[in-house]
C-alpha cells in the first residue's frame, strides 16, 4: 500500500518526508503542506492565527486512502487547505494518545467514530468540531470536503467566541450544502422514511400489497427486509414473512409439483395466473433463504426444496441451463393441468382422501370455477405445525397429473434470467445448507459462459460478450445490459461461495464489456441495448424496475461488490456517478426503483469480511461469514496478502495477522481480528451498532 501513495513524486516532499511512520510517508508527496504533530505546528497555527486541520489515520485504513486520493492528492483541494489551515497528519498506531483524545471528542459531539478522523482545532489544540470521511463531492447527505473547509474557516474567522455553541448551526449549514441544486440526496434517513411509507401498502391480513391482483414483488420485500436489518424493527421482517407465508401456502404455489406462479388474481393468493416464470422463482428462492436465516421456519425450507426439485425436473435443459417459462394453459384452458376435483382425489388416495382434502381445501363445490386449486391458506397461521404432503400421496397424484396434457414449455435460455436463477441457487444453497444447489448453479454458469458468449473483438479470447437468447444452437447476439449485469451478479455470488478466482475474472471482464458497449455517459448508467446493436427509433434507457430488477440497479450492486472485492476505487467512483445520475430520475417514482435503493443500501451498509489463512480455521470463518444474509455481506478470501491486489486496503492487516482470522469492515471502520467463527455475526452487529 505504501508505494501506491508515496511514490507519486510529481510534487515536492512536504514535512512528512523526515518521518518514519509508513502512513505519514504515504503522504509525503501530497500537495498539502502537512506538519507532523508537535510544538512547531501549534506555534505556526498560533502565529498565523489559523485553525488546525487534524487528520488521523493508519496505513491499512481503506477510507483514509480514499480521502487521500480524492482530496489530499488534489491540487485544488490542497490549495484551500494550505490557505485556510495548518494541516497536521497523525498515524493513530504511532500516536494512539492523540487519536484517543480527539476520537472521544468526536463521540461527545454525537458523531459516530471511524477513520480517517478529521478534527478542527484552535491554535492551542482545543477541538471545536470534527467528523470522519468527507467526500470530494456532496453525496448521501454528506457535504463535500471543500464546503466543510470554507464553512469552518469562515466561522472561526467571523465568530471565534461561539464556535463550540454554534456546532448545531454549523451542521445545519453543512446539511444544506450537501443538497446542491439539481441533485437528489438519498441516505439512510431517506431510505428509512421510504420504508416506513411503504409498509402502509402491506395487506396486514394476507401480506403483499393491499387489494388484487397480488404480485410477489421481491424487490419491495427485499427493500423492507433491508429496513429491518438497518433498524432492528420487527415490523419490517414481519411484513415480509407474512407475505412469504401466504405465498407459500396459497394457490400461487404449486403444492404438488413445486414452483411459484406469476401472480394471484385475488387478494388471498388463492387463484394464480398459472404460468411459471424462471425469474419469479429465482427471486423468491433468495427471499426464502433470507427469511429462513432469521426465522428458522421449516415452511420456507420446504418450499425452497420443492421449488428446486421442480427446477431440475421441468426447467433444466440437457446442457444444464434453465428454461424461460411454463405456460398457464393446456388444452386451451387456463390452469387445467393443475386443478382437481374431489372425486379425483378420492379415487387416487382412497381412505387418505378426507384428511388430504381438509388440508388442501378440496371440496365438492371447488374453489375455482368448479375445480380445486390445492392450497393451505385455511391452515394459517398454524401451518407450521401442519404436516406436509406425505411422499406416497405426492407420488400418486404426480403420476396422475403427468398423464394430462402438459402446459407448453418455453425452453429458450435467456442469459439474464439464468443469471437471476444462478445467483438465487447460490444464495439459497448457503442459507439452507444445500451443496447440491451450488452444483446446479455452477453447471448452468459454465454452460452460459461457454456457449452464450463470444469474443469481443480482436484480442478477446475469453468470450466476454454475452448473447441474450439461445435455443437449438442459435444465439441471439449482442445481448442486453441486463444479460451482462445479471451474469456479473451470478459470477460474484459464485466467487464468494467458492473462493475461485475464475468467477471474479468473468465478472470483471463482463463489467468491462458493459462499460464499453452500454454506458450512458449522461446518467452514468447503462442503455439496455449495445451501441452496435440493430438501430431502433430510440435507444432504450429506462431505469425503472419491471418484473425483474432494472439492469442499472443490478449493475450498481455489482460495482459496489467489485470495489470491495478488488480494492479498486475506480469501481466505487463509477457506482457513485451512477447513483448521482439516476437518483434524480428515481426520486419521482420510488416504487418503481426499489432495486436501485436496495443497491444504495448495500453501498452505504455493506459488511466486508476478509478472511485470511489456508487452514481449517480459515474455512470455518469463511463458512460462518457465508451464513450471514447475502444482501449486505461481502466475503473476500485471501490466504495471504499476496492473494490480494496490491492496492487492496486489507493488505497491511493480513500481513500483520499471525494466524487465520477475519476482519469485519462496515462503512469507514474495521474490526480487530476475529478468530472464532461463532463471533463473526456478533462482530458485524457490533460494527453496525457502533
Amino acid at each position: 500500500m505504501a508505494s501506491t501513495f508515496a511514490m507519486n513524486a510529481s510534487h515536492p516532499e512536504n514535512r512528512l518526508a523526515g518521518e518514519t511512520s509508513p502512513y505519514l510517508l504515504q503522504h509525503k508527496h501530497n500537495p498539502v503542506d502537512w506538519w507532523p504533530w508537535g510544538p512547531q505546528a501549534l506555534a505556526e497555527a498560533n502565529s498565523s492565527n489559523r485553525p488546525i486541520l487534524l487528520s488521523v489515520g493508519y496505513a491499512a485504513c481503506h477510507w483514509c486512502h480514499v480521502m487521500a486520493h480524492e482530496s489530499f492528492e488534489d491540487e485544488a483541494t490542497a490549495k484551500v487547505m494550505n490557505e485556510l489551515f495548518v494541516n497536521i497528519k497523525v498515524d493513530r498506531e504511532e500516536r494512539p494518545d492523540i487519536d484517543q483524545i480527539y476520537m472521544s471528542v468526536l463521540h461527545l459531539l454525537g458523531e459516530h467514530g471511524g477513520w480517517p478522523l478529521t478534527m478542527f482545532l484552535t491554535p492551542a489544540g482545543e477541538p471545536f468540531w470534527g467528523g470522519t470521511y468527507f467526500p470530494n463531492e456532496s453525496r448521501y447527505g454528506k457535504p463535500s470536503f471543500v464546503d466543510v473547509l470554507h464553512n469552518v474557516a469562515r466561522i472561526f474567522r467571523d465568530d471565534p467566541k461561539s464556535i463550540e455553541q454554534n456546532r448545531r448551526a454549523l451542521m445545519e449549514r453543512l446539511a444544506q450544502s450537501a443538497r446542491p441544486k439539481g441533485m437528489v440526496v438519498v441516505g439512510i434517513a431517506e431510505l428509512d422514511a421510504a420504508a416506513q411509507q411503504l409498509t402502509g401498502l402491506i395487506d396486514p391480513h394476507h401480506g403483499g400489497t393491499k387489494g388484487a391482483p397480488k404480485f410477489p414483488q421481491p424487490m419491495l420485500l427485499e427493500f423492507l427486509w433491508r429496513a429491518g436489518q438497518r433498524s432492528g424493527q420487527a415490523r419490517y421482517f414481519n411484513a415480509v414473512e407474512l407475505t412469504l407465508e401466504h405465498i407459500c401456502e396459497g394457490g400461487i404455489y404449486d403444492h404438488l409439483g413445486g414452483g411459484f406462479s406469476r401472480y394471484s388474481v385475488d387478494e388471498r393468493w388463492l387463484v394464480p395466473h398459472f404460468e411459471k416464470m424462471l425469474y419469479d422463482n429465482a427471486q423468491l428462492l433468495e427471499l426464502l433463504g433470507l427469511a429462513y436465516l432469521r426465522s428458522g421456519k421449516d415452511l420456507f425450507r420446504q418450499r425452497a426444496r420443492e421449488t428446486v426439485v421442480w427446477l431440475e425436473r421441468e426447467m433444466t435443459t440437457p446442457q444444464g441451463a434453465f428454461c424461460a417459462s411454463l405456460d398457464a394453459d393446456s388444452e386451451g384452458e387456463e390452469g387445467k393441468f393443475y386443478v382437481w376435483s374431489l372425486n379425483e382425489i378420492q379415487e387416487l388416495l382412497g381412505p387418505d382422501a378426507s384428511v388430504f382434502a381438509a388440508q388442501y381445501d378440496v371440496t365438492q363445490e371447488g374453489n375455482f370455477e368448479g375445480h380445486n386449486i390445492l392450497n393451505r391458506l385455511a391452515r394459517l397461521p398454524a401451518s407450521a405445525a401442519t404436516p406436509e404432503m406425505p411422499p406416497q400421496q405426492r407420488t400418486k397424484l404426480m403420476a396422475a397429473r403427468d398423464k394430462r396434457v402438459r402446459p407448453g414449455l418455453d425452453d429458450k435460455v435467456l442469459a439474464d434470467w439464468n443469471g437471476l436463477m444462478i445467483a438465487g441457487l447460490v444464495h439459497a444453497s448457503l442459507a439452507f445448507g444445500e451443496p447440491r444447489w451450488l452444483e446446479l448453479a455452477t453447471r448452468a454458469f459454465e454452460w452460459i459462459a461457454t456457449t452464450m458468449s463470444q469474443d469481443d473483438g480482436p484480442g478477446d479470447r475469453h468470450g466476454h460478450r454475452l448473447g441474450h437468447s439461445w435455443r437449438e444452437g442459435r444465439l441471439l447476439i449482442p445481448g442486453l445490459a441486463s444479460d451482462h449485469a445479471n451474469m456479473i451478479r451470478a459470477a460474484l455470488a459464485l466467487h464468494e461461495a467458492t473462493g475461485k478466482s475464475d468467477y471474479l475474472k468473468h465478472a470483471i471482464a463482463w463489467q468491462e464489456t458493459l462499460d464499453r458497449h452500454y454506458a450512458n455517459r449522461i446518467t452514468g448508467g447503462y442503455f439496455l441495448t449495445a451501441a452496435d446493436a440493430e438501430g431502433l427509433v430510440i435507444r432504450p434507457d429506462s431505469t425503472a424496475d419491471e418484473a425483474t430488477p432494472n439492469s442499472n440497479s443490478i449493475a450498481a450492486q455489482n460495482l459496489v461488490r467489485l470495489a470491495l472485492v478488488t480494492g479498486l476505487d475506480t469501481w466505487r467512483t463509477q457506482v457513485d456517478r451512477l447513483f448521482d445520475g439516476i437518483l434524480p430520475l428515481a426520486a419521482d417514482n420510488l416504487y418503481m426503483h426499489l432495486a436501485l435503493f436496495n443497491a444504495l443500501d448495500l453501498r452505504l451498509r455493506a459488511a466486508e469480511i476478509v478472511v485470511t489463512g489456508s487452514d481449517a480455521q480459515a474455512d470455518a470463518l469463511a463458512q460462518a461469514a457465508l451464513k450471514l444474509p447475502y444482501v449486505d455481506r461481502i466475503l473476500l478470501r485471501a490466504r495471504t496478502a499476496d492473494a490480494l491486489p496490491q492496492a487492496h486496503p486489507a493488505q497491511e492487516k493480513i500481513k500483520a495477522a499471525t494466524s487465520s482470522a477475519a476482519f469485519v469492515c462496515v462503512g469507514e471502520r474495521c474490526s480487530l481480528p476475529v478468530t472464532e467463527p461463532d463471533a463473526i455475526a456478533s462482530a458485524v452487529a457490533a460494527m453496525r451498532q457502533a
